[in-house]
């Protein structure tokens, strides 16, 4: 089948994007596999699919380039809102809903001359607890923990975001950090992370600032992660490195994180959202 699909990202965290309430993938695992392909077709972090909500007003179904099924993406849910805006399936409205796995988001997209260029997110309440994020500690949380990937040690905090993280505090710039090598230990060490995990490697620079580079589960390094960027703030947070809102540097641009500190409240993210290119590939 012929498919008209738009090529998306959110601070160069990139998605092939299907809309669904026009076209239905008979096998979306295998067509995320065929298009997230950089060598042999459109290229991307992966496939997310959009379609109508029955949670909410909308539906992400995103999938990652192993055709693995993808909880949360942060950068890419903001993509999401912007295409759903720029349509005009939203109607004019600046304010909606969009479920991804049964979590719900609000969004509040940021309009200029018509169009979207940033949204703002209430991510959600940070899961703590370790046995719900899923890490394999003692504890009931897991902040600031010694661990070793491969021959380094470093001190873990674990967070989910809807999906499960491991942020790392390094010394280095993370620009001069060995990330294949460590983030993709601790992505694979199913004994530690049973449903394995995203892997960040950040650096404080001030209490509002802080450089990171991410290992993402089921792809590997991408420019941008919203969920990493929002576990990264928050795990700088509660370690006591950063007030309440932080600017997260990733590879691909800066991501606005905000938190009270209180595992009750929600983390808001905010950040752009743009078009790369539209097409037509036959999966």
């Amino acid at each position: 089948m012929k498919l008209q699909f738009v090529k998306m990202h959110g601070a160069g965290n990139d998605y092939v994007y299907v809309d669904g309430m026009k076209y239905q993938i008979p096998d979306e695992s295998a067509a995320a596999k065929k298009l997230s392909d950089r060598h042999f077709s459109v290229g991307g972090d992966g496939l997310i699919i959009i379609k109508k909500g029955t949670k909410a007003d909308f539906e992400m179904v995103m999938y990652n380039p192993d055709g693995s099924r993808g909880a949360m993406c942060g950068n890419g849910i903001r993509c999401v809102a912007k295409y759903l805006f720029d349509e005009g399936y939203t109607n004019g409205k600046t304010e909606f809903t969009i479920e991804s796995m049964g979590a719900i988001k609000h969004i509040k997209v940021n309009v200029i001359d018509g169009k979207v260029v940033s949204a703002r997110v209430d991510m959600g309440k940070p899961i703590l607890k370790a046995s719900d994020i899923p890490v394999n500690f003692d504890g009931e949380k897991c902040v600031n923990q010694p661990v070793t990937f491969a021959d380094r040690k470093f001190n873990m905090t674990c967070v989910s975001m809807g999906n499960p993280h491991a942020v790392m505090f390094i010394d280095e710039h993370p620009t001069d950090f060995d990330l294949n090598k460590y983030g993709k230990t601790a992505e694979q060490n199913t004994e530690l992370f049973p449903d394995r995990v995203n892997a960040e490697f950040a650096k404080v620079i001030d209490r509002e600032n802080i450089e990171m580079r991410v290992y993402e589960r089921g792809t590997g390094e991408t420019l941008a992660c919203g969920t990493g960027a929002c576990a990264t703030a928050v795990s700088a947070i509660l370690n006591g490195y950063c007030d309440n809102k932080v600017t997260v540097h990733l590879l691909g641009g800066d991501l606005i994180i905000e938190w009270s500190g209180n595992e009750n409240d929600s983390v808001i993210m905010t950040g752009p959202a743009e078009y790369a290119f539209t097409g037509t590939v036959e999966i």
